[in-house]
C-alpha cells in the first residue's frame, strides 16, 4: 500500500514512531510532504528511508494521512484536489472532529485498514468561482467560504441571491457559507445547526449580524449561491477552509456544491453520534469530575 503523509509542527514524538512503527512492519510504501519531512529530519530527529518527498503536492497514493489536528487535515484536503484518494485523520491536537482518531486507537485502526475492514464517507465540497477567477489557489472547501470584513470597524453588507432569487441583505461582520462537515467548524461557533455530514445540504450563518432577526438558514446542496458585497473600505476577505484571499467590492461570488467529493476513511465503530459525545462532551457533568 502507498501511503502519503501530510503533518504539522508540535508533533509527539512517541506518536510519530508509533505510526511509522506500525507502517513499516505492514511494509507500506511511505511518502512524505516535503516541509513535515524536514521537521521529523530536523527538530525531532527521525529520519526514516520513505518511498519519495511530497512537493508541489504532486503525488498518488493509496491512502494519505493526516496527523494534527483539523487545520492539518483541510491542509491535506487541499493538496489531495481532484485526486480521489481517500484520507485518514489522526488527532495530535485538542478538538478533532476530521481528525478523529487518537493515539490509544493506532493499532486497531490500522488493522482494521490493513484488513479491509472499515468504511469510506463521501463528503462534499463547496466551489467559488467569479467572473475574473480572481481567486488566487485551490477554489474549493471542505467546511467552509467564509467572507469576512477586512477592517475592524464597519460591518460589510452582502447582497444574497438562491438560484436567481433574492433572499436579503445581511449587514454583518461576514457570512458563512459551510458544508454539513463543516457544519462543527465555523459555522457552529457562530449559532449555525449540527448537520450530519453526509447530509445534503449547505448552511448560511451569518457573523454577528445587525438585525437579531438573522438566523442560520439551511438550503439543499443543489443551490447556488450568489454574493455581492458592499463595503467602505472598498475590500473584503474571503476564506476558503482558511486560506484566504483579498477581494475588492464589485466582485461577484458564486457559490455551489462541487462537482467531486473527498473519501474519508472511518472505523466502523466510529459513528459521528460517538465523535460527537466524545468532542462536545454530551452528558458529561463537570460536577463530577
Amino acid at each position: 500500500m502507498k501511503i502519503a503523509i501530510f503533518g504539522s509542527k508540535h508533533q509527539k514524538k512517541e506518536q510519530i514512531i508509533k505510526l511509522f512503527n506500525i507502517l513499516i512492519d505492514n511494509q507500506t510504501e511511505i511518502y512524505l510532504q516535503e516541509k513535515f519531512y524536514n521537521y521529523l529530519k530536523d527538530c525531532l530527529d527521525l529520519q526514516y528511508n520513505v518511498a519519495g518527498i511530497i512537493v508541489n503536492n504532486e503525488f498518488d497514493a493509496d491512502l494519505v494521512i493526516s496527523i494534527g489536528g483539523d487545520g492539518t487535515f483541510l491542509r491535506a484536503t487541499s493538496a489531495i484536489g481532484k485526486k480521489n484518494i481517500p484520507i485518514l485523520g489522526i488527532n495530535a491536537g485538542r478538538l478533532g472532529f476530521l481528525a478523529d482518531v487518537g493515539e490509544e486507537d493506532l493499532e486497531d485502526t490500522f488493522a482494521d485498514i490493513f484488513s479491509g475492514d472499515y468504511r469510506t464517507e463521501l463528503r462534499s465540497q463547496l466551489q467559488l468561482s467569479t467572473e475574473h477567477k480572481d481567486y488566487q489557489g485551490f477554489n474549493y472547501a471542505l467546511n467552509e467560504i467564509a467572507i469576512l470584513k477586512q477592517d475592524t470597524a464597519a460591518m460589510i453588507t452582502l447582497h444574497a441571491h438562491i438560484n436567481g432569487e433574492y433572499l436579503t441583505s445581511y449587514q454583518a461582520d461576514g457570512l458563512i457559507v459551510a458544508t454539513p462537515t463543516g457544519s462543527t467548524a465555523y459555522s457552529l461557533s457562530v449559532g449555525g445547526p449540527i448537520i450530519f455530514p453526509t447530509a445534503s445540504n449547505i448552511v448560511i450563518s451569518a457573523i454577528a449580524p445587525n438585525s437579531l432577526s438573522n438566523r442560520p438558514l439551511v438550503v439543499t446542496d443543489d443551490s447556488i449561491i450568489t454574493l455581492d458585497v458592499e463595503s467602505r473600505s472598498d475590500s473584503f476577505l474571503i476564506s476558503l477552509d482558511g486560506r484566504s484571499n483579498v477581494f475588492h467590492t464589485g466582485t461577484k461570488l458564486t457559490i455551489k456544491k462541487a462537482d467531486f467529493q473527498l473519501k474519508v476513511l472511518k472505523r466502523k465503530g466510529n459513528t459521528f453520534y460517538n465523535t460527537l459525545r466524545n468532542k462536545l462532551m454530551w452528558g458529561i457533568d463537570p460536577r463530577q469530575s
